[in-house]
């Protein structure tokens, strides 16, 4: 693995402080606030780290409930509110400074056999020639704010390959559609639930971004206050955070100064292994120009 693909593993490994309590390290990316990627993946090897390997998780849903301090640790309390014959359900809440920023609930089961169908995946390029995100950036490195610059530019544990790439700094109206391929920088260990809290990571990236689309905004813009508001997360099966992953992403709807995308994850052979939604604040602040 690369040296920060390691301290990605290491951020979402977590510290085990008392039974059913955790804390675990942050990261600054640059953002106004702690990047909520980091509180999901955490949040769900919390709650993964309280259940028998046996039952894996499928589904995960989140408030964000105040803006994090990336210059904290977060503490995550587990509330064990079932264990049934095949599924387990807990209750994760993320705390820093004595007050909860975030909580959800995750489920899990044991597999088992039923009816099986899924979408296509999107017909697009494969992510062989496609320039990734960082080597986009460094094209365009005087348009960065310089107080993000070194954040923007510097190596990223998650490599990201956009389909079709919007221009942050000078965007346009599109169409509210987006396809992006990413995957872990360095192989693996074969730990499922390692591959699920790099998902989770990943799954925030990109996707609220996408309801900016149709008007021509970004958040590289000053006047824009973009934040998550609540996140949902579906495990179909086993997947490989560390091989290639279409995010296949589009947004619905936008209205009362809220964003509403979804997104489907393809691996290469074309099976959707994931699929995800969230809501979040895209407020227009011509105050803070």
């Amino acid at each position: 693995m690369s040296q920060v693909l390691d301290d990605l593993v290491a951020l979402l490994t977590l510290e085990p402080i008392e039974e059913n309590l955790f804390r675990g390290r942050s990261q600054d990316l640059g953002f106004r606030q702690l990047f909520g990627g980091q509180v999901l993946g955490q949040s769900l090897s919390a709650a993964s780290q309280t259940v028998e390997d046996e039952r894996h998780v499928h589904s995960l849903h989140g408030y964000f409930l105040r803006p994090g301090d990336a210059a904290l640790p977060v503490v995550y309390q587990v509330d064990r509110v079932r264990d049934g014959g095949s599924f387990s359900t807990r209750r994760v809440t993320a705390i820093q400074k004595g007050q909860p920023i975030f909580t959800c609930s995750a489920s899990f089961q044991y597999d088992e056999k039923g009816f099986e169908h899924q979408t296509q995946m999107p017909q697009v390029v494969g992510p062989e020639n496609l320039p990734s995100e960082l080597e986009l950036a460094k094209q365009n490195a005087d348009l960065i704010p310089e107080q993000i610059r070194e954040k923007i530019l510097c190596p990223k544990p998650i490599e990201f390959r956009p389909v079709t790439a919007i221009d942050p700094y000078n965007p346009a109206p599109t169409e509210a559609v987006k396809y992006v391929w990413f995957r872990a920088d360095g192989s693996l260990p074969d730990v499922a639930a390692l591959h699920k809290y790099l998902m989770a990571y990943a799954s925030d990236f990109n996707l609220l971004t996408t309801a900016l689309q149709p008007h021509g905004k970004s958040v590289f813009q000053k006047d824009m206050q973009i934040a998550s508001l609540d996140h949902s997360l579906w495990f179909h099966g086993d997947l490989r955070a560390d091989d290639w992953l279409l995010y296949a992403m589009d947004s619905p709807w936008a209205g009362n100064s809220r964003g509403f995308s979804r997104g489907s994850v393809y691996n290469r052979a074309g099976q959707l292994v994931a699929s995800v939604c969230q809501e979040g604040l895209i407020r227009h602040r011509k105050d803070w120009v």
